[in-house]
């Protein structure tokens, strides 16, 4: 089954959305409204357009530069379960997948729900917290605010604790 996703847009080379060449997913929908959000565009559940997985695939393929995909929004985690697909195809091919969420990690693992666990286990970067612009801060690496972690997956994952990638 090819699923889809409701999407605000793309962007086909980012360096700015994590480590290296990075394929931008941004999802439509985010029920946090953080004020200063970056992406306000994407905050209404409806609008954007639909993707299917295997045409979002198709089109990180044609780029043979990339180093990995990230997955912004809008709250990916609202959408989890088609974008845990896609980051099993991302994977198969050797890139990386870094995902934004305005949720905390212990939030999201407190779900207890599957399509959440399984986005979850496919990300290799989590970037969490919600946008706070009394804590904006430009020298952070891949964040806007201080509270913002970012979160180095595969070891939290060993440790059973969060490991950050980037502590300051």
């Amino acid at each position: 089954m090819n699923e889809t996703l409701q999407v605000a847009g793309v962007v086909d080379e980012s360096v700015v959305d994590g480590d290296g060449v990075r394929f931008t997913i941004f999802v439509q929908g985010c029920p946090r409204h953080c004020p200063g959000c970056q992406n306000e565009e994407t905050q209404p559940l409806t609008g954007g357009r639909a993707e299917t997985v295997d045409s979002l695939f198709a089109q990180i393929r044609k780029n043979p530069l990339l180093t990995g995909v990230t997955f912004s929004g809008g709250e990916p985690f609202l959408q989890a379960a088609p974008l845990a697909v896609l980051a099993k195809k991302i994977h198969a091919v050797g890139l990386d997948v870094w995902c934004y969420t305005g949720f905390t990690f212990e939030e999201l693992r407190a779900k207890g729900d599957a399509a959440t666990d399984a986005l979850l286990a496919s990300v290799d970067v989590l970037v969490d917290g919600d946008y706070r612009e009394a804590e904006r801060d430009l020298t952070l690496h891949f964040r806007g605010s201080r509270n913002q972690r970012v979160i180095a997956m595969k070891e939290t994952r060993n440790c059973g604790h969060v490991v950050l990638l980037y502590d300051h």
